[in-house]
């Protein structure tokens, strides 16, 4: 099973139901709390992703229907295919770190996540912060780790020396490989931030396979 191909069939509308009222990043939310809980409730999963409670059940329906999650007595845990699939997930995208308003976020809450040899996608960085406006979030700010520093597109600028407390923060709490990415979302708030920076990521990743094809 295709990890992206799944992640979007989870957010399509299933006849003659409403259209699903979360999106691709709130389905990796999800993965990744069963992944950090083992075994995790419906409503703490609900509280921790932001969503209301019918729309994490529907969610978590889908997840259910594409094989990936499994319920129990105690909750809802991954399936055998589903830790495969979470294992691939990890191997690509990291969780998001928390990283302090600077000169290159435009909110007050900015999420971090590191993308995995993603860096031949990258056209001007715009393509990823659409995707987290739609999203809901404020923006994306988007970075490329090159010759052991990180750059952003198309741009000249040395964040080692103009922002060397933030250049060092993302370098050692998501240590970039050379080719990796490091997106930065912004948001009025830290759930719309991390959407919005998840949302971006996936968008790459995709962009990614694709040139990879």
């Amino acid at each position: 099973m295709n990890l992206f191909d799944m992640i979007e069939r989870v957010t399509r509308k299933i006849a003659p139901g409403p259209a699903p009222a979360f999106n691709e990043a709130h389905v990796v939310k999800a993965m990744e709390l069963i992944g950090k809980y083992q075994t995790v409730g419906r409503i703490k999963l609900s509280k921790e992703m932001g969503l209301g409670e019918g729309t994490t059940r529907t969610l978590l329906k889908h997840l259910k229907n594409e094989g990936v999650t499994q319920s129990s007595r105690n909750g809802i845990s991954f399936s055998g295919e589903g830790k495969k699939l979470f294992s691939d997930l990890r191997g690509q995208l990291s969780e998001g770190i928390d990283v302090p308003s600077s000169p290159l976020t435009v909110g007050a809450f900015n999420i971090a996540v590191l993308v995995r040899d993603a860096a031949q996608a990258i056209g001007s960085g715009m393509e990823q912060r659409d995707a987290a406006i739609k999203s809901g979030a404020l923006g994306a700010t988007t970075l490329i780790f090159s010759s052991n520093k990180l750059e952003l597109p198309q741009e000249e600028e040395n964040l080692c020396e103009s922002m060397p407390e933030l250049h060092d923060k993302l370098v050692i709490q998501l240590n970039p490989k050379e080719n990796d990415v490091i997106i930065v979302g912004s948001g009025e708030n830290r759930d719309l931030a991390e959407i919005g920076a998840k949302m971006a990521a996936i968008k790459l990743l995709k962009c990614a396979s694709a040139t990879n094809d």
